[in-house]
């Protein structure tokens, strides 16, 4: 497996894994919208021959209060979802989940902070063989907003390319709504956080006096992080976009919360700081170190296949 796995992080008595689905390339003028090209391409790292920037697709693997809780699902394995990722052999979400013990029946929770194809590709699967796609962890419930689902599910023609029914449909009946924040449980919350989608929402990790937080698609660089007006424009409603960030990025940076990227290069984990200018300035964090080689046992929190916690 080429793709990285296992990188391991602490929020109070939380820890977590960052695993991956690869890389996804997607169009740079797209992603940086209105930011002028010649802004834009100081930070931004070198494009493909189809004008492409890559992006991660870095998901959480958690476990809090007995559950096992998997943040985003990448692209998928699909026929047609991984035609703008790195493919399947050089590894996949399945792969980075199987490098630490950890089988799809061992989920209990799948978040998605909303249904663009590159967040909720891995919700279903394709068993071989058959043709229809089926939910990918068959024990897990599904917590994503309801104004997103419904969105999702009522496409308009700006929409329906990146809301596809093969990740929606098999899921159907496995979904947990939010309305509003949302309390997967006491240290692991699902919140509001509008703007890439009216329903998108980010996942709060809070345990002791430190909390953390995963963006989704708050931003796909980590420029759009530092600079207020730098918005996506895969935005649907980029001045809240813009707010959001503004409000949650200031929030961060008076706490000294953990901050998960998803689109950020592996594994996407910093802080947000602020320089004697006043300005914003990102920070990666590194992991914790490696107590033991890949694919040993990591510790008594680390995420169990069946769900348990180490001995």
């Amino acid at each position: 497996m080429s793709i990285p796995s296992g990188a391991r992080y602490r929020i109070g008595g939380v820890e977590f894994a960052v695993v991956s689905d690869g890389t996804y390339w997607y169009d740079a003028g797209a992603v940086f919208g209105v930011v002028p090209r010649v802004m834009w391409e100081r930070v931004a790292p070198p494009l493909d021959d189809r004008y492409r920037i890559p992006l991660g697709l870095n998901c959480l693997l958690l476990r809090s209060r007995g559950k096992t809780i998997l943040i985003e699902t990448g692209v998928g394995g699909k026929p047609g979802d991984r035609d703008a990722a790195t493919p399947a052999e050089d590894g996949t979400l399945l792969t980075s989940l199987a490098a630490l013990g950890v089988t799809p029946e061992a989920i209990d929770v799948v978040v998605n902070t909303h249904l663009h194809a590159d967040h909720c590709g891995w919700n279903t699967s394709v068993a071989p063989g058959f043709e229809a796609p089926v939910p990918t962890f068959p024990n897990a419930t599904y917590v994503m907003s309801s104004a997103e689902w419904h969105d999702a599910t009522h496409p308009n023609e700006r929409t329906r390319a990146t809301y596809l029914g093969r990740n929606l449909e098999p899921i159907a009946e496995r979904l947990t709504l939010a309305d509003g924040e949302y309390a997967i449980t006491d240290e692991v919350i699902f919140a509001p956080a509008p703007g890439h989608t009216e329903g998108h929402s980010s996942v709060i990790v809070r345990s002791g006096q430190e909390w953390g937080i995963y963006l989704g698609d708050l931003a796909q660089h980590r420029a759009q992080l530092e600079r207020t007006p730098w918005v996506s424009g895969l935005d649907v409603l980029p001045l809240v976009s813009m707010e959001t960030k503004k409000r949650l990025m200031d929030e961060c940076i008076e706490a000294g919360a953990l901050v998960m990227f998803c689109h950020g290069p592996y594994p996407g984990v910093g802080r947000m700081t602020r320089t004697p200018e006043g300005f914003r300035k990102w920070e990666d964090v590194a992991p914790l170190a490696h107590e033991h080689a890949e694919g040993e046992d990591h510790g008594h929190t680390h995420p169990h296949p069946h769900g348990q916690e180490h001995a």
